[in-house]
């Protein structure tokens, strides 16, 4: 009794995936390989089946997929693709992982009922939206992702143990992701909100790879330099938005401390972003076509030598200066990634390491150290122009930061 009990479950699950993706294929095509009953069916089937034994489910897969290619020769339809019946094994088998994880295999079967739903509008996209240009670009992100990533070692190597292959691909990979964003966004909604969207966005993941990325779009396209460096300042404010989270969960009673500076932080930077959006009413360039560049692997790389030189000089000014102060580490750190740093200020505080005063003014230092390092960033991917744009944007929010340091009351 309680064996059928903990199979039920599962048994339903496998049916309701059946019927899921049987009824968008009978809705799809009339004359359909299988319809509603046969998907349903074998999802049962392929529980059952596996339910029974591996030899048992082994013989199933086998008389199934014999059925299947006996009724695809038996077409009278000449045209017909395979989508039929693959539809109908992957059924089988999403009826048997409903018992190893129901969880999955409901998502799995959803998943699969929607790119079969998709079918009009995914053959649209790739028939007639998609350029060769674009195509190739995203195999090579692709291809960055998933198999040069998994591949490069995942430890600190070289002088200093600075440099972490895996990391710089990360930013590379990540560079290349944002540029295909601003080019989709750009594509979509156009000049003046494209790439001030994919900016917000792409702060989340890496304001430092996002200031990367537009640069590189300045560089295909100089007129679009005012919400380029629009859509940087949106990158740093969404980034510096992540303060409050990474806060709470370390010190919480920081937070409020910290709070007046970040907000005129965050003031500057949602000026700056509107100003670059407004900006992008009078921009003379058109949005890039299915032809354009999504990204250029050139200006990528110059990219990943700039943080790995940053990287270099900050952990040799590491050693060097040895334990001089509690602050060191995480003002170098600052320089290649600020959230790391604003936590290990956090630590700092809830150990007594540093007073409100000393966490105030190293809040300042921190968003110094990472000026300076987009600055350049922004000067190599962008060019002169752009990197002093940039840099201009960020010295203000600086600039505002330290006058709510200097006109606040000091705390205790």
């Amino acid at each position: 009794m309680d064996e059928i009990e903990n199979l039920l479950p599962s048994l339903l699950t496998a049916l309701g995936l059946g019927l899921l993706i049987g009824t968008v294929r009978e809705r799809q095509q009339a004359d359909a390989l299988a319809g509603v009953r046969t998907h349903a069916l074998t999802a049962l089937l392929g529980a059952i089946a596996f339910h029974l034994g591996s030899p048992v489910f082994l013989v199933m897969l086998g008389l199934l997929t014999g059925l299947v290619l006996i009724g695809y020769w038996r077409s009278s339809i000449t045209d017909r693709g395979l989508t039929g019946e693959v539809a109908v094994l992957l059924t089988a088998l999403l009826g048997a992982l409903a018992l190893v994880n129901a969880t999955l295999a409901a998502a799995l079967g959803v998943i699969a009922a929607g790119l079969l739903y998709a079918k009009a509008s995914l053959h649209r996209f790739t028939r007639e939206l998609l350029s060769e240009r674009e195509v190739h670009d995203g195999l090579v992100l692709l291809a960055s992702a998933l198999i040069i990533l998994p591949l490069i070692p995942d430890h600190a190597v070289g002088p200093y143990a600075s440099f972490n292959p895996a990391l710089i691909w990360r930013l590379v990979v990540l560079v290349m992701a944002i540029g295909a964003l601003g080019h989709v966004s750009l594509r979509v909604i156009g000049n003046r909100w494209g790439l001030a969207i994919a900016g917000f966005f792409a702060g989340y993941v890496s304001s430092t790879a996002a200031i990367a990325g537009f640069g590189q779009r300045v560089k295909e396209s100089p007129t679009m330099l005012r919400p380029a460096v629009g859509a940087a300042m949106f990158s740093n404010l969404a980034s510096l938005s992540l303060f409050a989270p990474v806060l709470l969960a370390v010190a919480p009673p920081l937070l409020p401390i910290l709070a007046p500076q970040l907000l005129a932080a965050g003031a500057v930077l949602l000026i700056g972003g509107l100003l670059g959006v407004r900006g992008g009413e009078s921009s003379t360039a058109a949005p890039p076509t299915a032809d354009s560049r999504m990204f250029r692997i050139g200006q990528v790389l110059t990219f990943a030598l700039a943080i790995t030189a940053v990287l270099f000089i900050s952990a040799a000014l590491n050693a060097w200066l040895g334990a001089r102060g509690a602050l060191i580490a995480p003002m170098l750190t600052a320089l290649a990634e600020l959230h790391a740093a604003i936590a290990s200020i956090g630590q700092l505080f809830q150990q007594h390491v540093l007073d409100a005063e000393q966490a105030r003014w190293s809040l300042l230092g921190l968003l110094a150290m990472s000026v300076l390092a987009k600055s350049i960033v922004a000067g190599v991917s962008g060019g002169r122009a752009y990197g002093l744009r940039v840099a201009a944007g960020l010295l203000v929010t600086l600039a505002a930061v330290l006058a709510v340091l200097l006109l606040m009351p000091q705390f205790a």
